[in-house]
């Protein structure tokens, strides 16, 4: 398997730390979706990563569908991420508003570094939904009194929250006030504190920057 894409991309991120987590092996491609563009399009007309490319050279895309093809590859006992129940359709849904945060995250750092000047009316909308967004997954990990958001075991929804926290809080630092979400600054913590975290990571390039 090759895994394309940087680790400063959260999304690139949550699926390497889930490739590793389960032990799979894997290649990775840092290729960058700006000046390895045509590289990635052999793999992937859309040029974007994360982007996951099997022995047989089957490629899979959006991060989510990723996992959902890994936790099948390592079947139900194995796929120590996943949940499921109750706790597999609250997974699906933290994992989709920090995956929502993260991307928003992403369309307000390209309006801020590749305009000379920024769209205001754009900027406010981003932060807007980007800090509501913390908000709700504030209020939920305040009401959650385990380890992590479901027991004391990982799960998909804990690394996307980590993922997203790191890139918004690194590159858009400047951008909010990160004391008003104290209960997700913890948890990232915690887990970036995992030797898999610590392993997948790798600090914020901006587009372009080699």
């Amino acid at each position: 398997m090759m895994l394309i894409g940087q680790y400063d991309s959260p999304f690139v991120r949550r699926v390497g730390i889930a490739l590793r987590t389960y032990g799979l092996d894997f290649e990775h491609q840092p290729w960058s979706t700006f000046g390895d563009a045509d590289r990635i399009a052999k793999h992937n007309p859309l040029r974007r990563v994360p982007t996951l490319v099997m022995d047989d050279r089957t490629a899979y895309v959006d991060s989510a569908a990723i996992l959902t093809v890994i936790d099948d590859m390592v079947g139900p006992e194995k796929a120590t991420l996943a949940r499921r129940g109750e706790d597999g359709r609250a997974l699906l849904r933290i994992a989709a508003f920090a995956a929502g945060a993260a991307d928003k995250g992403v369309s307000l750092l390209y309006e801020r570094v590749l305009r000379e000047q920024a769209l205001p009316l754009w900027v406010d909308r981003c932060r807007l939904q980007i800090g509501e967004t913390l908000d709700l997954l504030e209020a939920e990990r305040q009401l959650r009194p385990t380890r992590y958001l479901f027991d004391d075991q990982l799960s998909h929804a804990d690394v996307m929250l980590t993922t997203m926290w790191g890139f918004i809080s690194g590159p858009l630092e400047g951008e909010f006030q990160w004391s008003r979400w104290p209960a997700l600054a913890a948890h990232a913590a915690a887990c970036e504190a995992l030797p898999v975290f610590s392993e997948i990571r790798q600090p914020f390039r901006k587009p372009g920057e080699s």
